[in-house]
């Protein structure tokens, strides 16, 4: 059987958000699909195609497993461990939400399963990539053991993954991957607003030189008690407002205000800064959707807003270009 979680564009207000201002965030066309077949044995084995990595392991190791990361955790909230260090390879991620889910729902299993992963999304983007592949393993895993529904505990164990991988996970990625649509985000709280009428193009500008927690942290020591963040909530208004709409100028200048305020925290990277530059000239607006980066020169996903795709400019810099539209449905099962 399989279960799909689509990734998420934000549009509005990263950063800003793991402080409590909001964001405006939407699910897109592009998803972590996973799959789940019973094998001989008791063994539970993760296959992530993405990576080419495939590992088995009885329960009782994975619970091992999950406190070693727990314990990692702990020693990044003390300052003595970086991000990056609080899990050892990707397909722990899946590894810690699985059992984190079975010990949490207090479930049993009682033969041994292989859980596939694949993802359209590009990892470590911005896209909400590692939110959609713990949603599609949460809600396949739960189907299969024939546990109903329930998007609270979906949230909840999906974001008690999500610290591992980033730090201070904000829940947006989470809700905007499990509920669909294009949601008005603050402290753990969503409101649907209108999906945007307009042509929205995602350009991959390559994986950002720091991972999200890093980027996250970097920001937070700087700009914890910042006033900018009002500055921040002013501009997700404002956007949450026209985004549905086809009054293309007061987008545009929405999301150049966004783009501004990005670039006064440093998280994106002067070479993407020509790039928007670029854009801006030609008549467009564009802005980082994700962490950004405070390293390097790449920054992961650009957002465009314009009436036509970028292609000259794109090929110029060598960036992928890609047109993407919302997905209304969040994390579902699509098959058995």
């Amino acid at each position: 059987m399989k279960a799909i979680a689509p990734g998420k564009l934000i549009l509005s207000g990263e950063h800003a958000v793991v402080y409590g201002r909001p964001a405006v965030a939407m699910a897109i066309d592009l998803c972590a699909q996973t799959t789940i077949n019973p094998v001989l044995g008791s063994d539970i084995a993760f296959s992530l195609h993405n990576f080419s990595q495939h590992e088995s392991f009885k329960v009782r190791a994975l619970r091992e497993m999950a406190k070693r990361i727990q314990q990692n955790y702990s020693l990044f909230l003390n300052g003595e461990l970086g991000i990056r260090d609080v899990l050892a390879k990707p397909v722990e991620l899946l590894q810690f939400a699985f059992i984190t889910l079975l010990d949490g729902l207090h479930l049993k299993i009682e033969q041994g399963i292989d859980i596939g992963l694949t993802s359209s999304i590009p990892i470590g983007c911005g896209l909400g990539s590692s939110a959609a592949a713990v949603l599609s393993e949460l809600r396949a895993v739960g189907h299969f053991l024939r546990v109903d529904f329930r998007p609270d505990w979906h949230y909840k164990y999906s974001l008690i993954a999500e610290n591992m991988q980033h730090g201070y996970a904000s829940g947006v990625d989470s809700y905007v991957s499990l509920h669909g649509g294009c949601v008005r985000f603050q402290n753990g709280e969503g409101t649907k607003v209108a999906m945007p009428s307009i042509p929205v193009f995602i350009v991959n500008t390559g994986t950002p030189g720091t991972t999200t927690g890093e980027c996250v942290t970097e920001v937070r020591r700087q700009f914890e008690h910042d006033t900018i963040w009002t500055d921040f909530e002013g501009v997700t208004n404002e956007i949450s407002k026209v985004i549905g709409g086809r009054d293309m100028p007061s987008i545009q200048g929405a999301i150049r205000e966004n783009h501004k305020l990005l670039c006064r925290i440093g998280v994106v990277p002067e070479r993407v800064q020509q790039f928007i530059r670029d854009v801006e000239s030609a008549g467009g607006a564009a802005k980082i959707c994700g962490a950004g980066s405070v390293a390097g020169d790449t920054a992961g996903i650009v957002m465009v807003i314009s009436k036509t795709p970028p292609i000259d400019l794109c090929n110029r810099y060598h960036y992928a270009l890609t047109a993407v539209r919302g997905d209304p449905l969040g994390v579902r099962i699509v098959g058995n």
